[in-house]
């Protein structure tokens, strides 16, 4: 029976991977903070079918936890098959502000503990000559729009760079670059969303399986719904400067956070 580990597995894209995950018949290990969301979700997902679900609670942007996880990652006993490096939150900040301790968790969770675990599977995985890791960017990190847009385009560039090294060992590297996603993201990161067009929005369930599709393809970049893939050759092939304008545009649509600091983490 084949293992998949999520992090930030007990809710929006990463609960998707998850129940998609069990559904193709891998035993479960889901990683978030929440303690009594992980039973839920692990019992949510016990009656739905899933084999086995075991839980970790961790905070990836304490090093000692990731570092627990990734110890898991590496486990020979109870091998893990499949990685997706999910766990993450919205940065909704001025990159001026003098308080950069959402940035700090930020780049811990969404690139430190990318690396770390993503090095820990690799390694594993490598040894085995099998395995996949998934990490979720997003189309943000092809624009402007503060520091979210940074971390998203350093997971890119670190995917493809992971898929360098692991070439020809068994091992597929994918990152999946999602649009706008209906799911608890925008709301916990207090980011007004009332001017986005209903028909760029991305059902969580519907992205997934399009996400599984390219990584069993062996595809690096997975760029789910054909608008998201037609918007996506604009960003690439206009100029910067076009780039940044529209960049501010959208960033001047959006509302002050909701909270002053950080947003729950998944």
């Amino acid at each position: 029976m084949a293992t998949a580990l999520v992090t930030g597995g007990t809710s929006g894209i990463g609960a998707a991977f998850a129940r998609a995950l069990s559904l193709r018949g891998y035993d479960l290990v889901l990683v978030a903070r929440d303690e009594e969301r992980l039973r839920e979700t692990a019992a949510e997902l016990s009656r739905d079918g899933a084999t086995k679900v075991e839980t970790i609670s961790a905070d990836l942007s304490v090093r000692a936890d990731v570092d627990r996880v990734a110890e898991r990652l590496e486990s020979t006993d109870a091998p893990i098959d499949f990685l997706v490096n999910n766990a993450g939150f919205g940065i909704h900040g001025s990159l001026l502000e003098r308080d950069v301790s959402i940035h700090e968790r930020a780049l811990s969770v969404m690139c430190l503990a990318v690396l770390v675990l993503g090095g820990a599977a690799g390694r594993a995985m490598k040894a085995r000559h099998k395995g996949a890791i998934l990490n979720v960017s997003s189309v943000a990190g092809t624009i402007a729009t503060g520091n979210y847009s940074a971390v998203k385009a350093w997971t890119t560039a670190y995917t493809e760079a992971l898929a360098v090294e692991l070439k020809g060992t068994g091992v597929q590297v994918t990152a999946v670059l999602p649009g706008w996603v209906r799911t608890e993201f925008h709301e916990r990161a207090g980011i007004r969303t009332k001017s986005i067009p209903e028909f760029l929005w991305l059902d969580a369930d519907a992205l997934v399986e399009e996400c599984l599709r390219d990584v069993a393809h062996g595809k690096v970049l997975s760029v789910p719904s054909k608008r998201f893939r037609f918007l996506m050759l604009f960003t690439r092939h206009l100029p910067r400067r076009t780039i940044r304008w529209i960049s501010g545009r959208i960033s001047s649509s959006r509302s002050k956070p909701i909270v002053p600091s950080e947003a729950k983490t998944s």
